[in-house]
């Protein structure tokens, strides 16, 4: 079937927003926060969790889009650009942890320096499942997200996977795998562990066949039908299933992906629509910025933060708002509105002059 290779700009306004809003959420300025910026202290799914499994369902269409442009041809060219990314982006992930430990005059952490989280999540997802799309047949890939899911249930289930404590399998499995002074110390339960990363690539295939049928489907109405079709079809599924296994950002689990692609699913078709169909698209400029460049200005939001904590610029400023406003959850939100603002400024003349940093990979350049 002939591909349709018209632009979507709903697309990057939808991986812009998921960008602004991980920022947003990454850097609230005090301890009290407003509920929706907070993410849920174990089961149950708030706003602030969404923000991540939608970024990572973009990942799985971005990298269908992406690929498809060699035909899935498998090519050493193919094969090195997919490597050199998956490196790049992990090298990225780390050297963030590195200049957080530096800041702090431990310049040399190696033998306790995180492993695990956002970016080198993101490799790994990225990296399995290209190497699905050159080497697996296509129409199998919610059949495969299905058995990892169905698998990871069991393994949950099984292993006290609901326990928020070190007895947890995730838990238990991470410290064999990684080595404890290696993950997350601030919960027994490392929120970007690599066991847990079975649901997240369940999660990067689902967001995978959803960019599978946005470049076979023609019409732009029909994208739109089918990707809220899915979209509600796999939410209800997701919700069906909380009875057994709750949804869960910090594991990963089953229904918390389910959920939250439909959701994402959902959300793409509405932007679609209004932006694609109708043709509404002055109040997208601001996520465009994030979108375009995305992980650059991730990243950027990321070094900012670890500067402003470890300078006590962050507290100066969080206590002069805080002292103007005097509700500290208000004080916090305005900090993140402010900071997430700031990479906007940022993001700006790159979008303004069409420049796109694609560093890690050509996400939005299909």
């Amino acid at each position: 079937m002939k591909e349709n290779s018209k632009r979507l700009m709903s697309l990057d306004v939808l991986r812009g927003l998921t960008v602004a809003g991980m920022i947003l959420v990454n850097n609230s300025g005090g301890r009290n926060t407003f509920a929706p910026l907070r993410h849920a202290d174990w089961n149950g799914l708030t706003p602030c969790d969404l923000v991540f499994p939608f970024f990572l369902f973009m990942v799985g269409i971005s990298t269908y889009l992406s690929l498809n442009k060699f035909h899935f041809n498998v090519s050493g060219g193919v094969i090195r650009k997919i490597f050199k990314r998956t490196v790049v982006i992990l090298l990225i992930g780390w050297a963030i942890h590195w200049f957080g430990n530096a800041c702090g005059g431990d310049f040399f952490p190696f033998d306790h320096l995180r492993l695990t989280g956002v970016l080198p999540r993101i490799a790994v997802c990225y990296c399995i499942v290209s190497l699905f799309a050159l080497y697996g047949n296509h129409r199998y890939t919610l059949s495969i997200a299905t058995i990892l899911l169905i698998g990871y249930a069991i393994l949950l289930l099984t292993g006290n996977g609901y326990i928020n404590d070190e007895s947890n399998i995730l838990a238990i499995g991470d410290r064999y795998l990684i080595g404890e002074s290696h993950l997350y110390t601030k919960r027994p339960i490392d929120p970007e562990g690599l066991v847990s990363t079975i649901g997240a690539i369940a999660h990067t295939l689902i967001g995978f066949h959803c960019g599978k049928l946005i470049s076979r489907t023609h019409k732009t109405d029909e994208k739109v039908l089918q990707l809220f079709l899915i979209g509600f079809v796999i939410t209800a599924i997701g919700l069906l299933f909380t009875f057994a296994l709750p949804l869960n950002k910090r594991i990963w689990s089953p229904t918390f992906v389910l959920v939250t692609c439909g959701l994402a699913a959902s959300l793409l078709a509405l932007f679609m629509y209004i932006i694609d169909i109708k043709g509404k698209k002055k109040w997208t400029r601001f996520f465009l910025i994030f979108g375009v460049n995305p992980l650059f200005l991730y990243v950027g939001s990321e070094v900012l933060a670890i500067v402003f904590g470890h300078t006590g610029l962050k507290t100066s400023i969080y206590n002069g708002i805080s002292s103007v406003m005097g509700d500290g959850c208000m004080a916090s939100a305005t900090y993140a509105i402010s900071f997430m603002l700031l990479l906007g400024a940022i993001g700006y003349p790159l979008w303004k002059k069409k420049i796109y940093i694609n560093i890690f990979c050509q996400w939005n350049s299909w």
